[in-house]
């Protein structure tokens, strides 16, 4: 038996910052929205302590909080929200098809990608335990908490870079660590990270253990060439190996770029038309809340849009042709 099939306006797929924002226009907008929110559901603020940045707080938030408040405020207008997986679409038909894992089908007139982006971690458990206290993947997000520390920086790309530049500002001292003998940012990047007096780097090294109980206090480095080891005290780790768009499921569906991120055209429009992305699933350079927000509506904006001018489309389709008045 095929799984029972829903007809709706719009679908929201992810529910971070940009897909709850997009949740609350399009609810307001009377599009009765449903959010096939992830498992787990709220993106990368649930893994995120204190929220300094985002406007409107005097006091921190914390991320999850945060989460929680867009959820309910978007909920308020209308919006449902299904807590689950999209595991299949077609966008090659109208309305277009998303499977979910156990809440059946959607048919949607309108689709909007909020899938987000995962940071990539160095996969230690004690990497795990430390997360959100002390350990990082977003200088700009974080850096302020750490004033007057020593601090690591796990990389090699113009990302870790920006990262050890940008976390100057607030350390004593910042030590990239990157596993091979060549760093892979651009030379420019290089040359700002090696002239600068707080910066000092660790090659041919990778980190094999976070040090600390509660709070990160600092890292087991080991040799690559030697294999042999010290420990560097730090009093946080940031780690910039790189963000991984959390976009597979649209492979094949719509068009993405050589790193996987959705490709945006003219807004949040997508290669396919009304299907609109918003978030990091697009976003490879800011990769804020209030970006994702921001973005989130824009593209509730642009279905709303969309979707009445195709209504439009459609009555003037439908419309019987005028006839002319019979001569006198």
């Amino acid at each position: 038996m095929a799984d029972p099939a829903r007809t709706v306006k719009v679908v929201i797929v992810g529910s971070g910052p940009a897909g709850l924002t997009a949740a609350l226009y399009a609810a307001r907008g009377e599009l009765a929205p449903v959010v096939v929110a992830g498992v787990p559901a709220g993106g990368q603020l649930l893994i995120t302590t204190d929220v300094e940045n985002y406007p409107g707080f005097v006091e921190a938030i914390q991320g999850p909080e945060l989460v929680e408040r867009m959820r309910r405020q978007a909920a308020r207008f209308g919006a449902e929200f299904v807590d689950d997986n999209v595991t299949h679409v077609d966008f090659r038909k109208h309305p277009f098809v998303l499977r979910t894992g156990t809440h059946g089908t959607f048919h949607a007139d309108a689709v909007i990608v909020a899938t987000g982006a995962n940071a990539r971690w160095l996969g230690l458990p004690s990497e795990d335990r430390l997360k959100g206290h002390g350990i990082s993947a977003c200088a700009t997000c974080d850096g302020f908490f750490f004033k007057g520390k020593e601090l690591a920086v796990v990389g090699g790309g113009d990302t870790a870079m920006e990262e050890a530049l940008f976390l100057t500002n607030f350390a004593t001292r910042v030590t990239v660590v990157h596993r091979r003998r060549h760093l892979r940012a651009s030379w420019i990047m290089q040359e700002r990270a090696r002239r600068h007096p707080k910066i000092s780097f660790l090659l041919d090294t990778e980190v094999t253990e976070v040090l600390g109980t509660d709070r990160v206090e600092g890292v087991r480095l080991r040799d690559v060439g030697t294999g042999a080891t010290r420990d560097l005290a730090v009093g946080g780790l940031f780690i910039a190996i790189g963000h991984e768009p959390a976009t597979h499921v649209f492979r094949g569906a719509l068009d993405l770029d050589p790193q996987g991120y959705v490709e945006v055209h003219d807004g949040s429009r997508t290669s396919v038309e009304g299907v609109f992305v918003a978030g990091d699933a697009a976003d490879h350079r800011y990769r804020q809340a209030v970006t994702a927000a921001g973005s989130g509506c824009m593209a509730a904006i642009d279905a709303e849009r969309w979707l009445a001018e195709r209504a439009d489309r459609t009555a003037e389709t439908a419309a019987p042709p005028a006839v002319a008045p019979r001569p006198g």
